[in-house]
């Protein structure tokens, strides 16, 4: 399996390399892998669903 770097997958998604690193932590991209200090993303991975609140309005649960 072919993997991607943190830098591919931000230029790929159109997000920041911070960002990435954060829902590779969580969790939130299934496969993804950390060697050392760095993270493998597959190459198939498909972009998660962004669940951050955008409006400003926090959602009562």
């Amino acid at each position: 399996m072919d993997y991607l770097t943190i830098k591919e997958v931000a230029q790929k998604w159109n997000l920041s390399e911070r960002r990435i690193q954060t829902m590779c932590k969580d969790g939130i991209i299934i496969g993804a892998m950390r060697f050392g200090h760095s993270w493998a993303i597959p190459i198939d991975a498909e972009r998660p669903v962004d669940k951050r609140v955008k409006t400003g309005k926090y959602i009562k649960v």
